[in-house]
């Protein structure tokens, strides 16, 4: 059967034939990219097949969560929800540090630019106001691959001033707008950061310790090595230099030579005071990664030597950002003029045929660096450059699998210093969106937890999951397992508007009863609550009677959360399905990301006695009215009992 599937699909492959021809886009540059398909079962869907280096992310120390890692096999969503975007163009920080455009908020520092006689310099600048908004959609390409997505209106510094995305040579839409050919002005596209891995630490900490001598660290060193030091990824001494580098080490050993020696003034990059061992594992990992670099004649007492980068601003920003030192006082571009010799020559632009949510910011300069572009007014997320995959276009119609999901999970599972802590799945994107249906990866991931004694949990709003509920019932005899279940209200028409690619209500409380009828506990996010559409106390008791007959173990309740992209399709959707709600949303939301806490209050009393009507009240310990803990049965045993956190569910 899978051979059968395979060669079907392979009939469907976009990366084999002409955008033109098939209306959709492959992702060039995707990392372990085996092919793009497209299917009449998901239509208006590219699939793009991945081979992933890891499938196992580490969620943040500060996180709120109760669980500590995540798996998600897939990137995007075939659920195709109206809530469910993100914004990360990255934009170029005044610490020489990048931060994604829907994240900046205002009096952040930014690098803007400002004319000097015959040039534009680079100089720190304030973000003064951030908005967003939702517009059709063009794809700029570059002559060096980088593609960015951006409104028509949009404006780009080139070498022969701005230009607008798209316009017309005559008429009314007549004005400045690029073409193939023009040439962009800016640093050059920014490299991806490294990830915190036990490679990086321990090149980090070699880097910095390394015996050559030199003055005392920064402080910001001094913290980056306490932290290496403990912690779950914690480095124990001494740390023994690798035979056979990693590229991770590569770049921690270069960001600990740089924090503790390195210089960055004038224009040059100097890596001075090495030593023979470091000199020659420093010039390895430059070449490495395709640095031009020169070992100047001058010695330093004790025959030590210094290594100078060549390339311009272009490759120093591109050297801070692949290793990331913690150093960033010495990492400033001030006063630099805007000259690169990147390869910023438009290749093409094409229409996207989408309304996308656009981001922009205004800066005391007016302008700012959007992915090594100098550019302002509106831009959407690039790209999903977070976990293990850092290409592709990370809207509902582009959904990137790790078919390898599984092979990798086992072997990162069995490495011995793996300590079986709590995995979450679909917190992010949905493990059991309909594309699992014909990829079949959370079988073979729930084995690898299960075999290797690993509690996990699952929340999902795909009733495809009831496929694996023999699986899920007899691993749970072995490892705790958590289950739940997302449902937002009744009203089939309403569901159907918002979430266009899920299960119905009905379907997903059949799951529900699924899954307590093999034994198995069930959770259920009642999220989003929805202001004026469906909080009414007939919706919620309705919804929460369904929910208890179900056999559900627990309900948590949550008002609709508009982060950033979300927040501009819902408010398009709203305006253009329900105008008369515009005001009231006004008033529960502003301009903030959280429902007013009034209106939260309100919500807690309202489904407080529900709760307790249907059997589904919260242990007597909590606060009834508040309802913010995960539902009972959706973590497993022993998993820490915390708030949610919506700003981290994004399924919800």
């Amino acid at each position: 059967m899978c051979s059968t599937g395979r060669v079907r699909w392979d009939g469907q492959r976009v990366d084999r034939r002409p955008a033109a021809e098939t209306g959709e886009q492959a992702l060039p540059g995707l990392p372990g990219l085996v092919r793009s398909v497209r299917t009449p079962e998901f239509a208006g869907i590219v699939f793009h097949e991945v081979l992933a280096k890891s499938v196992l992310n580490k969620v943040p120390g500060s996180s709120p969560m109760p669980f500590g890692w995540t798996v998600n096999p897939y990137r995007g969503c075939s659920h195709a929800c109206s809530y469910c975007l993100h914004g990360d163009t990255p934009i170029l920080m005044a610490d020489g540090s990048t931060k994604p455009l829907a994240e900046l908020r205002v009096g952040d520092r930014v690098y803007g630019t400002e004319r000097r006689g015959n040039y534009r310099h680079y100089v720190p600048t304030e973000v003064l106001d951030h908005w967003s908004t939702v517009k059709p959609a063009y794809r700029v390409t570059l002559a060096g691959g980088t593609q960015l997505i951006a409104s028509g209106d949009h404006r780009f510094l080139t070498e022969r001033g701005w230009k607008h995305v798209a316009g017309a040579m005559s008429g009314p839409a007549r004005r400045p707008h690029l073409t193939a050919g023009n040439k962009l002005m800016g640093t050059g596209p920014f490299a991806a950061p490294p990830k915190d891995t036990v490679d990086y630490r321990r090149g980090y900490l070699c880097g910095v310790a390394r015996g050559d001598g030199g003055p005392p660290p920064a402080p910001e060193v001094g913290a980056r090595v306490a932290e290496y030091l403990e912690g779950d990824l914690a480095v124990h001494l001494p740390v023994e230099w690798p035979a056979a580098p990693t590229d991770e080490w590569r770049k921690g050993l270069l960001a600990g030579v740089f924090d503790t020696d390195g210089t960055f003034s004038h224009r040059i990059l100097r890596l001075p005071n090495l030593g023979p061992r470091t000199l020659d594992a420093v010039v390895e990992a430059l070449a490495a990664f395709g640095f031009h670099h020169a070992i100047e004649s001058r010695r330093a007492p004790g025959g030590k030597r210094c290594v100078r980068v060549d390339g311009g601003l272009t490759e120093h920003l591109r050297l801070f950002h692949l290793v990331a030192p913690a150093v960033t006082a010495k990492r400033a571009i001030d006063g630099a003029a805007i000259k690169s010799g990147a390869r910023l020559g438009v290749a093409s632009i094409e229409p996207l045929g989408l309304d996308l949510p656009l981001f922009d910011i205004t800066t005391g300069t007016g302008d700012f660096i959007a992915n090594g572009v100098v550019s302002h007014n509106c831009f959407a997320r690039k790209s999903h450059t977070y976990l293990d995959l850092d290409a592709g276009h990370d809207f509902d119609t582009q959904i990137v699998v790790k078919v390898n999901a599984a092979e990798v999970l086992a072997r990162q599972l069995a490495a011995p210093r793996w300590t079986r802590e709590h995995v979450a799945m679909g917190t992010n994107t949905d493990p059991y969106q309909r594309a699992e249906g014909r990829y079949r990866l959370m079988p073979g991931i729930i084995r690898a937890l299960a075999g290797s004694g690993t509690p996990f949990s699952i929340l999902t709003k795909g009733t495809v999951l009831s496929r694996d509920l023999p699986l899920l019932s007899a691993v749970s005899t072995e490892v705790p397992v958590g289950l739940g279940v997302s449902i937002a209200l009744l009203d089939r028409t309403l569901q159907s508007s918002l979430e266009p690619g899920t299960a119905s209500p009905q379907a997903r409380l059949e799951l529900v009863r699924r899954i307590t009828d093999a034994g198995l506990s069930c959770g259920v996010f009642v999220a989003p609550v929805l202001p004026g559409l469906s909080d009414s106390v007939e919706q919620l008791d309705a919804l929460l009677a369904e929910i208890a007959a179900a056999g559900a173990t627990g309900v948590t309740v949550l008002p609709l959360h508009l982060r950033p992209g979300a927040r501009e399709w819902f408010a398009s959707w709203l305006a253009r399905e329900h105008p008369t709600l515009v005001p009231l949303y006004r008033r529960v939301y502003g301009k903030g990301t959280n429902a007013d806490i009034r209106y939260r209050r309100a919500l807690g009393t309202r489904v407080a006695p529900l709760l307790r009507r249907h059997g589904l009240a919260p242990k007597a310990t909590r606060d009834v009215q508040k309802n913010d803990r995960w539902p009972g049965g959706s973590l497993p045993a022993g998993a820490p009992e915390v708030e949610v956190s919506q700003e981290q569910l994004t399924l919800l």
